[in-house]
């Protein structure tokens, strides 16, 4: 292994990024990383790890070529110093076997092409990125796809988009990433031109119970892919217990296995893959036409940028004497609403707890303008330094709150197996832990006989259909998304919601 503390300097402006780094790194249990390299190692003397990290691939290969008597080496490449000196102090890595660079694989690539590669890319989230960072993402995705992908695509999405460009004609890359890969609001894009420019093999799941990485909130997804001609279908495999060794005689098998305990072991089209989501399970081909967005429209809650400052309770109002035209009733926390309604019992409950139920949402006039209680405030808003807070500092002036109608349905979006559809009847506008659900009609009538459909047990099964998962069971769903949402039709029908979305006898009126 070369010499890593003489070894390139990484740039100064990622020192930052290296800090934020050690959340992402989640290292791959021996019983996955040992099927990711018995799969890219077939016809190949080379694998090439561009984030090695504890070794975990290296490790599998070096068990693999003493059980199968080869003599496959390894070359990889990581940008923590740190980690990669461990493994060297504790003999992890065998000089004669392994080749490992001190290498930012984003910024400096090598100058080469691979045969063989195999990667758990550091998961680090797009707000977390800086913004030179970005710049050279984008110019990552203008070479392969010819365009830019949506911003919030994470690290490890080019990651894996670097890896593809560097891979031989009739190589195989094998990539343990988060589920968000083929769930976010970049993913068809992404996935549309890798699999017009190579075949997805095999997509490899997992339940909850079979994760690679317990008490960590993401769910992984392996991809196969080789460099060659697209197929029209792929194999589907959802791993239902850990620590097998069905996965590994999978692999070997050339996916020839089609049975076993412990895996479910599917061929799926391509296309409906795509259409239902590499990460989710198969589409039975059943689902409703109809979707939430027939019905309503949908948008995120109030971004307020500093909850402390301009989310309060009623108690602090009434010590700063904010007149109450500047305040708007509003929740927060989806914790704090304990069941299907929000109401008027709700709210005063929460204001006996101390829990804030009023935001603070003054308007764009000059501070000068407002009355001197509110002066004070804002003025004590400048002190604490809020107006160069990122989100804060895009508004002009940066005190003026977003405008919201009060919904009469929110969604509690962020959930471990609760998210839900909630008949908002204090009139409160939510915060950004809820989506905003304005239905096209006004009618009280129309409203409730939509609530009635969404909070169906039907309704929320479809949600794993649109949400970006998590670990232990935890969804995420965007305004796009939720308005994916597939309504049943027998539901429709129960609830006299005609498929126009708009009752028999009502115009419709759509909300502002």
């Amino acid at each position: 292994m070369k010499n890593l503390i003489s070894h390139q300097k990484l740039p100064t402006e990622w020192s930052e990024r290296e800090k934020l780094r050690e959340k992402g790194q989640f290292w791959t249990p021996d019983w996955v990383a040992q099927a990711m390299v018995l799969y890219v190692i077939e016809d190949s003397n080379m694998v090439f790890d561009p984030a090695v990290g504890r070794g975990a691939f290296y490790s599998a290969l070096r068990r693999i070529n003493q059980q199968n008597q080869t003599s496959v080496k390894f070359y990889g490449s990581d940008i923590d110093a740190e980690i990669l000196q461990e493994g060297e102090d504790e003999g992890l890595f065998e000089p004669d076997t392994c080749d490992i660079e001190l290498r930012d694989f984003i910024l400096d690539p090598p100058k080469r092409h691979f045969r063989s590669i195999v990667a758990n890319p550091p998961y680090i989230r797009h707000h977390r990125l800086s913004t030179e960072l970005k710049e050279v993402l984008k110019q990552i995705s203008l070479k392969a796809l010819g365009h830019t992908i949506d911003a919030r695509a994470g690290l490890h999405v080019y990651f894996l988009i670097q890896a593809l460009l560097l891979l031989e004609r009739n190589g195989k890359l094998a990539f343990i990433m988060p589920a968000d890969t083929c769930e976010g609001v970049f993913a068809n894009k992404l996935w549309q031109w890798i699999t017009r420019n190579y075949c997805l093999e095999c997509v490899i799941a997992f339940t909850p119970k079979a994760t690679p990485f317990p008490n960590v909130d993401t769910n992984a997804v392996v991809f196969l892919i080789k460099n060659t001609e697209p197929k029209e279908r792929i194999i589907w495999v959802k791993v239902c217990e850990p620590e097998n060794r069905d996965l590994s005689l999978f692999v070997q098998s050339k996916f020839g296995l089609r049975w076993a305990d412990s895996l479910r072991i599917l061929g799926r089209s391509l296309n409906e893959a795509l259409r239902t989501g590499l990460s989710r399970d198969p589409s039975d081909g059943t689902m409703s036409e109809y979707t939430l967005f027939d019905f309503a429209t949908v948008m995120r809650g109030i971004a307020t940028g500093g909850n402390d400052f301009f989310f309060l309770t009623r108690e602090e109002s009434h010590k700063r004497a904010i007149p109450p035209e500047f305040l708007r009733l509003a929740i927060g926390r989806t914790r704090d609403v304990e069941g299907s309604y929000v109401d008027n019992e709700t709210i005063n409950r929460l204001d006996s707890r101390g829990r804030p139920t009023l935001l603070f949402a003054p308007d764009g006039w000059r501070i000068e303008e407002f009355p001197i209680e509110v002066q004070k405030y804002l003025r004590e808003g400048e002190s604490r330094g809020l107006p160069t807070k990122p989100l804060i500092s895009s508004r002009k002036p940066w005190y003026k709150m977003e405008h919201r109608e009060a919904p009469p349905i929110i969604f509690a979006y962020l959930g471990r197996r609760n998210a839900r559809f909630v008949r908002n009847l204090a009139g409160v506008v939510p915060l950004t832990g809820f989506l905003c659900v304005y239905p096209r009609s006004k009618s009280q009538e129309y409203i409730e006989r939509l609530w009635q459909v969404l909070q169906h047990q039907e309704t929320t099964d479809n949600l794993k259909l649109v949400a970006k998962t998590y670990g232990s069971g935890a969804i995420k769903v965007e305004p796009r998304s939720l308005e994916r949402l597939r309504l049943p039709a027998h539901l429709l029908n129960e609830y006299s919601l005609p498929v126009q979305g708009i009752m028999r006898g009502l115009e419709p009126k759509l909300w502002p």
